[in-house]
């Protein structure tokens, strides 16, 4: 369960050619969680919390050159923490028709997903707010160690590209990123026992809810525009790679696609510009997941070495899993059409019928996969839809 409320003033202050943007907000949550790891012990989460944030921008306007200083101030009230984050903007036109760009600051966040690894297609986000109780260092991948002092999570971004103006209707915009996350949150697939006095001199990572990781995100985008009086087309190809670290290994993370592709079409006809047909076409490739080796009936140990492990009956399956996110998803594609038409009636009454095709050529993405079972559920197939929009 998940409740909360948010506040925010912004102002804006002209000088000339340059810019003044400054403002607060305040945002308040609940949040409510509880799950079960495999071995069937409990990880749950009730927590509220609350922060307040400054923001101070200064848009600078000289010539070919801009340059966007910036500041934000946010406090964290449940952690008693406060993270002072600059960041930096520029943008210089090198010629009338290209300009370059780049960005970057540190960020904050405090709230995580609560999704599990397990399952082979992710359909339950939960947010969370960072919880407090962590471990107390964290093993780099070098092998150093390193004092966790705050439970915040926090990152480290830069963007470079460029904009070209191939005609006076297409644009090209590249941009290549990397974001260093030296601090992010995730729920503990390495618990084994509870989080009690009986074990109070077993290692954090073998015990607590939540631990710590660390990762690296690179990749580059291309967007690809062309804008006429009656024709728009937008081609975006994203590649990118995202790799986490948890004191014991490098993985992908679940939302680590490597491809992806949108390709977006419009085309207004008609003598009044009333008749419009438009499509979408995605790719991505396919997504990591955890790969099923095997299973087995689990004894109950909960009485330890007192345990009746010849005479016992397993009643629950087992699964051996592969190593964390070694597999990928096939890869995924649809396209979607559109068609609308308007008519403008007398005394400002309006009309609007619109009928359009999802996954036209019925392409089967996974939508959900049973992984004892194998049972796959499929996304939509061809599926035809009709609207009217009727307004006065």
């Amino acid at each position: 369960g998940i409740s909360g409320f948010n506040f925010g003033l912004n102002f804006k202050y002209v000088l000339g050619e340059d810019e003044i943007k400054y403002g607060l907000e305040g945002v308040g949550f609940n949040t409510s969680f509880e799950t079960f790891n495999p071995l069937g012990i409990t990880i749950n989460q009730d927590q509220n919390t609350s922060e307040f944030g400054v923001y101070f921008t200064y848009k600078i306007s000289r010539g070919n050159l801009i340059i966007e200083p910036s500041f934000r101030g946010q406090y964290y009230a449940s952690l008693a923490k406060l993270s002072p984050e600059p960041r930096l903007g520029m943008k210089y036109k090198l010629t009338e028709r290209l300009r370059l760009k780049a960005a970057g600051g540190f960020y904050s966040q405090n709230l995580i997903a609560a999704n599990s690894d397990r399952d082979v297609v992710n359909l339950f986000y939960g947010f969370l707010s960072s919880p407090e109780d962590l471990q107390d260092e964290f093993i780099e991948s070098n092998g150093s160690v390193r004092e966790i002092k705050s439970p915040l999570q926090r990152a480290i971004h830069a963007v470079v590209g460029f904009e070209f103006d191939v005609t006076e209707q297409i644009n090209l915009n590249v941009e290549g990123y990397i974001k260093d996350f030296r601090q992010v949150t995730n729920m503990n697939r390495n618990k084994l026992f509870p989080d009690d006095v009986q074990h109070a001199s077993t290692p954090d990572v073998l015990k607590k809810d939540f631990i710590i990781e660390s990762g690296i995100a690179q990749g580059v985008d291309f967007v690809l525009k062309y804008e006429g009086l009656r024709s728009y087309f937008w081609f975006v190809y994203s590649l990118g790679n995202v790799d986490r670290w948890d004191s014991f290994q490098w993985y992908d993370p679940v939302f680590d696609r490597r491809h992806n592709i949108n390709v977006v079409a419009q085309r207004i006809m008609g003598k009044n510009k009333d008749w419009e047909v438009s499509m979408r076409w995605n790719l991505g490739s396919g997504l990591p997941f955890t790969q099923t080796q095997g299973f087995y009936q689990p004894i109950d140990i909960s009485q330890g070495v007192g345990t009746d492990y010849l005479n016992t009956n397993p009643n629950d399956l087992g699964i051996f899993y592969a190593g964390l996110n070694e597999g990928r998803l096939p890869t995924y594609h649809r396209l979607d059409l559109n068609l609308r038409k308007t008519f403008k009636l007398k005394n400002d009454v309006g009309l609007e019928i619109n009928a359009g095709v999802t996954n036209i050529y019925s392409q089967e993405n996974i939508f959900y996969v049973n992984r004892v079972t194998n049972e796959i559920v499929y996304q939509l197939p061809f599926l035809p839809a009709l609207g009217i929009d009727f307004s006065f």
